[in-house]
């Protein structure tokens, strides 16, 4: 039963930003792209802090 419980509050919490940033490189499409995604986030694009 502990094991759902965890199970269910992992998939409530909202994605950080390395889930983000990872999700963000994974869907590159080729070596140019993931490149200049890995600038992308280099640059803050998911560090924003308004």
């Amino acid at each position: 039963m502990l094991k759902q419980i965890k199970n269910f509050t992992r998939a409530l919490r909202a994605p950080t930003a390395e889930d983000r940033e990872a999700a963000y490189l994974n869907g590159a499409i080729d070596r140019i792209d993931l490149e200049y995604r890995q600038r992308q986030i280099d640059r803050g694009m998911f560090r924003k802090f308004y």
